[in-house]
Formats: structure tokens, sequence, C-alpha cells
């Protein structure tokens, strides 16, 4: 796949994320809005778009392949905030954000106002959940839907009602409540690290079909 098509598919990612990301602050139920937000990771995966979370695992058995998959997961990150920006800035105009403005406000306060070791604990769990769901997801030969899709909403609830962090996800969230900042960069710089660690743990162990 060309890096245009990549970095389209990753802006269409983020596009999704940032949905998600609006019902599961829009629902007043936490339970509820957990599952909801799976809807997101789900259409990343049928559709094949490129969600950094999803793809960083696979940065453990690219091999010779490695320089070129750095290339894409920088363009996948950056197709990911691009679009989640866009979702969050766009959901600002719109009559729906008032009844969640000030859930999302709280939510993004809260995330920067954390510190170093704990974005980074919580974003490890997330990334192992988040190469569990795709990794799952993708054993179309070995599991029936059945399976693979209870699981990938699954790992997506329990990581939101856990607290654990994922990047992608949060970019959206301090773009809807317009909370940039360069502590909320710093965050998400961390939580990358923290979500890409906790990706590549199951692959590095050998768990991943090729």
């Amino acid at each position: 796949m060309s890096f245009g098509k990549i970095f389209l598919n990753a802006i269409l990612a983020g596009l999704f994320i940032g949905i998600a990301g609006t019902v599961c602050m829009a629902v007043p139920n936490a339970v509820m809005g957990a599952f909801l937000f799976g809807f997101g990771l789900l259409t990343i995966v049928s559709y094949g778009f490129k969600l950094y979370t999803g793809a960083i695992g696979y940065l453990a058995i690219q091999g010779k392949n490695t320089p070129r998959y750095l290339v894409e997961l920088l363009l996948i990150w950056v197709g990911n905030l691009m679009g989640c920006f866009t979702v969050g800035q766009l959901v600002r105009q719109t009559r729906s954000f008032p009844q969640f403005a000030e859930r999302v406000s709280s939510v993004c306060a809260a995330k920067a106002g954390d510190s170093f070791t704990s974005w980074l604990i919580l974003s490890f769990f997330c990334g192992i959940l988040m190469y569990v769901a795709v990794e799952t997801f993708k054993r179309k030969d070995e599991l029936d839907a059945v399976v693979r899709v209870p699981v990938l909403f699954l790992c997506v609830a329990i990581f939101i009602l856990s607290g654990f962090e994922h990047c992608i996800a949060n970019m959206y969230y301090f773009s809807a409540a317009d909370a940039w900042s360069w502590k909320a960069l710093g965050a998400i710089g961390v939580m990358t690290l923290g979500n890409s660690l906790g990706g590549m743990l199951l692959p590095f162990a050998g768990h991943v079909k090729r």
C-alpha cells in the first residue's frame, strides 16, 4: 500500500475514533458508553483503516521491512491525530456538544494532571488490549465472528472502564475539549510510548499470526 493510501486510511481511522469518543462521552451510562466505543474499532478493522494502536504491535515482526514500517507508523499517528482533531473541532460547533462539554473537559483535566508513571502504566495495559482485539479479529481462519467480534468489544470496554489510556482516543478528547497544551502534548507522547510497549509485548513473545 502506498504512503498516500496509508495516510488517508489513518485519517479515516481517526475520524471513526472521534465518532466513537463522541458517543462514549455523550452517553450518561459509563458501561454503555464503553460498549458503544467498540463501534469505532470494529469499523476500522473491518474496512482496513489504519490505527496506530492496532498497527504498532506488528513492528516486532517486520524484520528487513522495519525502516519502511516505522515511516508508516509515523504517517498513521499523524493521520489519526488529524482525523481526531477534525471531528473534535467539528463536534464543538454543534448543538450536541453542550450535552457533554463539561464531562469531556473534566476528563481531559484529569488526564493532563496525571503523572508520567501513571500515563505510562495505564497506556501500557491499553496497548496489550488493543493488540489482542486486533489480532483476534484477524484470525478469521481460526475463529468464528461469534468469538472475534465480542473479544474486540470486550477489549475496548475493559480498557475504558479500567481507565487505561489510549493515545489516539485522547487526541480526540483533547481536541473536543479544546484542551491542548504542552502538558497535554507530553501526555500523548508518553501514552504513545506506553501503547507501543504494550502492543509489542505479545508479538515479542511470539503470539502473532504471521
